[in-house]
């Protein structure tokens, strides 16, 4: 069965949400978060292209460029926003919605030793210079599919290193 993301309810209509669990630790989740080179690979929406500027490893006030396309090629300009090594990563562009992603460790059960992490990834318009612009391009019910296909993307593609031996997701 493929891995499927939960939806979140943010009591927000301005804010979509989905998390996933991942069989992995936070941190090497997070270093594919933390890496803008990887972002193409998770990107569920189909819009992200390719990294342009910015460092290999955000940081809080880090500013990255991304190759985007959504019917044309376009260029947008991210900053970091929100940074808690291993445990939060959010970033926004000029109208100033941001994506933002969560990482907890998940419950250990009886059947697995295995450290996984739960990741919670939102697309969070109440920061946006004005939120109900976003409707117009339907922003909201856009990105509700797209974080809950990042997430699966995620998972996939950190598990599968992870069985591949190659140990780091990066």
């Amino acid at each position: 069965m493929a891995p499927r993301a939960e939806i979140v309810d943010t009591g927000s209509r301005w804010a979509r949400a989905a998390r996933i669990t991942v069989q992995a630790p936070a941190s090497t989740v997070f270093d594919v978060l933390a890496d803008p080179a990887q972002h193409p690979l998770i990107d569920g929406s189909g819009t992200v292209k390719g990294t342009l500027s910015g460092p290999a490893r955000l940081s809080l006030g880090a500013e990255f460029g991304m190759s985007m396309r959504i019917g044309m090629p376009y260029r947008i300009e991210n900053t970091v926003v929100e940074f808690e090594e291993g445990r939060l990563i959010a970033w926004r562009h000029l109208n100033g919605h941001r994506w933002r992603y969560e990482l907890e460790p998940a419950p250990r059960s009886a059947e697995s030793d295995t450290e996984a992490t739960i990741v919670t990834e939102t697309f969070d318009g109440r920061t946006a210079r004005v939120p109900a612009s976003l409707l117009l391009i339907n922003a909201y019910s856009n990105n509700q599919i797209a974080v809950a296909k990042t997430l699966v993307r995620i998972k996939e593609l950190v598990e599968g290193r992870l069985a591949d031996g190659r140990g780091s997701a990066a």
